[in-house]
């Protein structure tokens, strides 16, 4: 239905599914479409008497509703092989998220979304929308790269133009559309922590579905941009701390979920956490972090904000230890006023400061600063009123827009509001909240939209979502991470100049380039860059402004245990019996599958053909292995030679087909035979062909 827009009220949304949910209602909400009839569907099913079509009717989540648009008109799919339609979808539940990569709200949908397509992996297709707010987020690089940093694993829809938002009259980031197994649409929800609504409701579609038949459980898999990111000692590092006395660098590895101590040499001190994703305390090995971020050094205590498990962590730098210091290890859902340190839930803490004694927190998912006093067993909001805005004033009055670093210049410190391209000062002593570059106290939250790269004074100066900022003798220096700068800001006039950087997105030392840099830190007159989407830190030598990479002598990559593969796990009455096979002894067997597939589907050449075969005896001696390929309409897989060996064979074969071979939506098909084989040294058979028929699925 291109061009036509879809107008559902939210509100309505949500109290249709709390009555479905509260009381078990059925659901009768009105079309979507005023001028539309009720959708004839694709296929006609069997003939049902009319109580059968009643008890359906009644049955249904969501009755009566019109076909959903269509999803064309992106500049580019991304986690995909190509272009999906929902005629591929047909059959799968589909959650579309619409969001964009610079959002806090944004990423904390992305568990709720894991969680989903984990709990009903062969029901639901998620289906990301990426309709940028910034600039920078338009170009289909950036969107890959924020892919493969959040590890999102679903296709994404390059929406630059926001084409496919207007067709579904979305408003809001983030907003998640819900599509059922026939291609109607169902309805929207916005916003975040709708984990508990979303699934109670995917449970009632999903079994609505499977009972009439519509539901198609077979198998999908994507090509994941994850495939095609180069394994580097440091995967996408966020942010930096100098600890000068002790000559050391503090990186927060934030992709490889640990904390690297380096010399200031470039020589590898220490290496804090497994790398496994986790909020286990002890010992550097076996210590785990969600994805940590900004970093504070009071004495020998190094204090983490460990973003992605909503916690403060310590780590005492003598004991080599690591401990809990805050939040409960799951995210607010609600504005929280703070309490006890380990009862009260964070919200993606990102950055850390202290002055005299007490902790400041770059609350990001809140919009707030808090703070803690060391030594207490308090903790709780310090500044912002939670409103997403850049509003000047008292601190419990200022309003601050996704704050994302900050720096001290004695009872000052400063911070970037990301969210608002802008960056504010904090006075301790006066208790207020002041701008010094970009835009404030804009009617109607238009503060938020004002964003470019310009330099000039104050709210002259136009920035693009910054994520770091330093004080350095009477300046700040900035990542203006998304315009891929270093910017300069004269405190005394708050002028605001590029100092590094081209604007371009690179990776070149001539010029210098940088990509979405976004933790700073500084040592005399070496400033340390994390830059991020690059994989690595550089440092500038201030004295005569060049820069160099800095390489952490025998860091490598964490050593992760290898998950185990239980796609070949098959029921017993799913397994194919063969009729017995000769074939010959001591010559390479070839096994030839030529499936049957659905119509316009055909064998991807680009899905992974991975196969078991081994004697049902299970002796280890007796797994074979071998090479698995596709051949125009052909499966080939090549094996060892059978020496004498006799007996009843187990192949287990996982293969992937596409529409039209190269469709984005590829299906998976795991298949199971039972092969009695016999060798003879006067066999000349040294091929096995096998039959496959999934022209009905």
């Amino acid at each position: 239905m291109p061009g036509k827009q879809v107008v559902l009220n939210r509100f309505h949304f949500v109290v249709a599914l709390t009555v479905l949910l509260v009381t078990g209602m059925t659901l009768r909400l009105a079309p979507a479409f005023a001028d539309e009839k009720t959708p004839t569907k694709d296929t006609k099913p069997a003939e049902k008497t009319a109580e059968e079509k009643t008890d359906l009717i009644e049955k249904n989540p969501f009755p009566n509703r019109p076909k959903a648009p269509s999803l064309d008109g992106g500049k580019e799919w991304l986690n995909s092989s190509g272009e999906i339609t929902l005629k591929d979808l047909r059959g799968k539940v589909v959650l579309i998220d619409f969001w964009t990569y610079c959002c806090i709200n944004c990423m904390h949908v992305l568990p709720d979304l894991a969680y989903l397509e984990k709990k009903y992996p062969n029901e639901l297709v998620v289906i990301g929308c990426h309709s940028a707010k910034f600039e920078n987020e338009k170009e289909t690089d950036n969107i890959r790269r924020a892919i493969q940093r959040y590890e999102i694993k679903h296709p994404v829809i390059n929406d630059s133009d926001m084409t496919v938002w207007r067709k579904f009259g979305v408003r809001a980031w983030p907003s998640m559309v819900l599509i059922d197994p026939e291609g109607n649409y169902c309805g929207h929800l916005s916003g975040e922590g709708n984990r508990e609504i979303l699934d109670k409701v995917l449970e009632r579609v999903i079994a609505y579905h499977r009972a009439k038949g519509t539901l198609d459980e077979t198998p999908v898999r994507f090509e994941l941009e994850s495939a095609k990111l180069k394994q580097t000692p440091l995967k996408f590092p966020g942010k930096l701390l100098a600890d000068e006395p002790n000559q050391r660098l503090y990186i927060s590895d934030s992709n490889h979920n640990r904390i690297i101590v380096a010399s200031l040499d470039g020589k590898l001190i220490d290496v804090i956490g497994s790398g496994q994703i986790g909020k286990k305390d002890g010992d550097y090995k076996t210590a785990s972090f969600d994805h940590p971020q900004g970093m504070a050094l009071v004495g020998n205590i190094l204090y983490v904000a460990d973003t992605e498990n909503h916690m403060l962590r310590t780590i005492d730098l003598d004991k080599k230890q690591v401990s809990t210091l805050a939040g409960t290890g799951q995210q607010a859902r609600f504005r929280s006023a703070g309490g006890k340190l380990k009862e009260s839930a964070l919200n993606s803490p990102w950055a850390l400061a202290e002055i005299d004694g007490v902790l400041y927190i770059c609350m990001a998912g809140p919009h707030q600063i808090w703070s803690h006093k060391l030594g207490s067993d308090e903790i709780g909001v310090y500044a912002g009123s939670g409103r997403e805005d850049i509003t000047n004033g008292p601190l419990e009055a200022s309003a601050f827009a996704q704050t994302s670093d900050i720096t001290v210049d004695g009872d000052v410190f400063y911070v970037v509001d990301s969210e608002g391209s802008a960056v504010r000062k904090v006075d301790t002593k006066k208790n207020n909240v002041t701008t010094i570059a970009g835009t404030s106290d804009l009617e109607g939250g238009r503060s938020l939209f004002e964003f470019g790269d310009k330099d000039g004074i104050g709210d002259q100066a136009r920035l693009q979502h910054p994520l770091g900022v330093l004080y350095n003798k009477g300046r700040l220096l900035v990542a203006d991470t998304y315009n891929h700068k270093i910017k300069s800001i004269d405190l005394k006039t708050n002028e605001v100049k590029t100092f590094l950087g081209t604007g371009k997105d690179g990776n070149s030392f001539n010029p210098i380039e940088f990509s979405e840099p976004s933790g700073l830190a500084l040592v005399g007159d070496r400033l340390f860059i994390a830059d991020t989407n690059n994989h690595r830190i550089c440092v500038v030598n201030l004295q005569d402004n060049q820069v160099t990479e800095f390489k952490v002598q025998g860091l490598t990559l964490p050593s992760l245990p290898e998950k185990a593969d239980d796609s070949f796990a098959a029921a017993a009455d799913q397994t194919l019996n063969v009729s017995a096979q000769t074939v010959a002894a001591n010559s390479p067997l070839k096994i030839s599958i030529t499936p049957k597939l659905p119509v316009e589907y055909k064998l991807s050449p680009l899905a992974p053909v991975k196969f078991t075969f081994q004697s049902d005896t299970g002796t280890p001696e007796t797994l074979l292995k071998g090479k698995g390929t596709v051949e125009g309409n052909q499966l080939v897989l090549e094996l060892p030679a059978l020496k004498n060996q006799t007996g009843t064979w187990l192949l287990n074969l996982r293969f992937g087909y596409c529409r039209d071979g190269v469709g984005g939506l590829c299906k998976q098909h795991s298949a199971h035979w039972k092969i009695p084989i016999q060798t003879a040294d006067g066999s000349k058979t040294t091929e096995i062909t096998l039959p496959l028929d999934l022209s009905q699925n």
